[in-house]
């Protein structure tokens, strides 16, 4: 007891909501945000700096020729109605991207480092496809094509080794208790569930609502609807994993059942108007995202059933702690 002593402050052995003082981790340095604690810019090695930096720049100009892309593929008289879609689609993941670096790096998410592999991946194998179809290859598009594939390549060999580093933070948030570190890392994963879930859907409107193909005014609309649904959807889910809402967990599940609903209509109306067109790229993106969705849903579903039994014995205090001192 002695050892510990020092450790605490008057202040944390008065308060009653948090847990217990002896159980405290003993890094109480991270900085708290409304996502959660995070490490500090002057704790991340240099290495690690310059490939976050590094990540962050090419991302940013990558966005900044998507922006430019679309905005020649509207005005241009003879713009492929795929391309434009399958842009806008890279522009949402871009903005992703940036999101799962930075919680990536700043939080070790090693969730948030996967799907930012596979968010880079996609994009290259996207950029192969589309030059090996073109017969003509403008300078432009070489250059485009090179950097892509090079800058991708390093993104991908970096992240990689960013995942296989020791993860502390699940400690330094739970300290040693490891029930305490296996609720950490099962928070993260429905934080990170939720925000997937988000990226997905928004991408499956997005196909579907620039595909091209003719469509009822009042699917437009609820298409429309859906895009606003799935952003509250998700902030009701964000607010219910990380203040411990049990409420707000059930709103959330029954918020869910109108996209379930949603997906199994569009796979029926893709069934049923299958052959029509003379590509099957639209019947194939709509089945991939709606396949991928229910996955992401039924590990969020998992996730959330596992961190419900949970609530109440004190990550919510551990986590946010540094907002009482």
């Amino acid at each position: 007891m002695d050892e510990i002593r020092p450790l605490l402050s008057p202040q944390r052995l008065q308060s009653v909501d948090l847990p217990s003082p002896n159980l405290l981790p003993r890094h109480r340095d991270l900085l708290p945000t409304p996502c959660g604690p995070i490490k500090r810019w002057s704790e991340l090695p240099c290495l690690v700096k310059i490939y976050f930096c590094f990540t962050l720049s090419s991302l940013l100009a990558l966005l900044i020729l998507t922006v430019f892309n679309i905005q020649r593929e509207r005005v241009s008289k003879g713009s492929d109605d795929d391309d434009f879609t399958v842009s806008l689609i890279q522009l949402v993941s871009i903005l992703f991207c940036m999101y799962y670096i930075t919680r990536g790096v700043l939080q070790e998410n090693r969730q948030e480092l996967i799907v930012f592999v596979l968010s880079v991946l996609v994009v290259m194998v996207r950029s192969v496809v589309n030059f090996s179809v073109l017969t003509t290859h403008d300078l432009l598009l070489l250059v485009r094509f090179v950097c892509i594939l090079c800058v991708g390549l390093l993104h991908v060999i970096c992240a990689m080794l960013l995942i296989q580093r020791p993860n502390m933070m699940a400690f330094r948030v739970g300290g040693a208790l490891e029930s305490m570190q296996e609720q950490y890392f099962i928070l993260n994963l429905c934080f990170s569930m939720v925000t997937f879930d988000l990226q997905a859907q928004l991408c499956l409107c997005i196909l579907i609502l620039t595909s091209g193909t003719s469509m009822s005014y009042a699917h437009t609309v609820v298409l429309g609807i859906g895009v606003v649904w799935a952003c509250f959807t998700a902030a009701v889910g964000a607010i219910a994993v990380l203040k411990e809402v049990k409420p707000l967990v059930w709103i959330f599940v029954l918020m869910n059942l109108p996209q379930l609903a949603y997906f199994i209509y569009l796979l029926y109306s893709i069934i049923s108007q299958w052959g029509q067109s003379k590509t099957y790229s639209l019947e194939a993106a709509a089945i991939t995202g709606c396949v991928v969705s229910v996955t992401i849903k039924s590990v969020l579903f998992w996730g959330l059933y596992r961190l419900y039994h949970s609530f109440g014995q004190g990550l919510r205090e551990r986590m946010f702690a540094a907002d009482k001192q």
